[in-house]
């Protein structure tokens, strides 16, 4: 585990006193059926989108909450990455797409029957933001009533 000791005091002092948000009520609900039986889509905070979307706004104060669809028959080649934080290294997402967003490690766990199919669509939040309010409150529970009314029962947490 990383000690901040190690860390610049400027690096330190801003993780210190970075605004996180905290619940006491972390909803958690157990699968409840076989992964051959669920179907599954991807919620990352890697900023990605279609090549033709909008990209992410890398002006907006605090960071921009809103997100992108991603449809589950995208090629690969056609998601790109518009996150523009400075705090993580965006080499190995260039190189390969499934370090941060798997759609061909979950097309295969499909094809090998071992999952039951994918969610029509996936979505991208912007990471490294500032305030999680909006997401918090609005658009995440947005995209989570999305998730239930395409029938989605297990969803994969991929961030930056």
């Amino acid at each position: 585990m990383p000690r901040l000791e190690i860390l610049s005091e400027v690096q330190r002092r801003m993780l210190e006193f970075f605004p996180c948000m905290e619940s006491d009520d972390v909803p958690w609900t157990p699968l409840g059926r076989d992964l051959s039986a669920s179907t599954a889509a991807i919620v990352t905070t890697g900023g990605l989108h279609l090549r033709d979307d909008k990209p992410f706004n890398r002006d907006h104060p605090g960071g921009e909450s809103t997100y992108r669809i991603i449809p589950s028959d995208a090629d690969p080649a056609d998601i790109v990455q518009s996150h523009f934080s400075i705090g993580f290294d965006r080499t190995a997402i260039y190189k390969d797409l499934n370090v941060t967003f798997p759609i061909d490690r979950m097309r295969e766990l499909v094809e090998q029957g071992r999952l039951g199919r994918l969610a029509p669509n996936h979505y991208s939040f912007m990471g490294a933001l500032r305030d999680c309010t909006v997401v918090a409150e609005e658009t995440g529970p947005e995209v989570a009533r999305r998730l239930q009314a395409e029938g989605v029962n297990l969803v994969l947490l991929t961030p930056t």
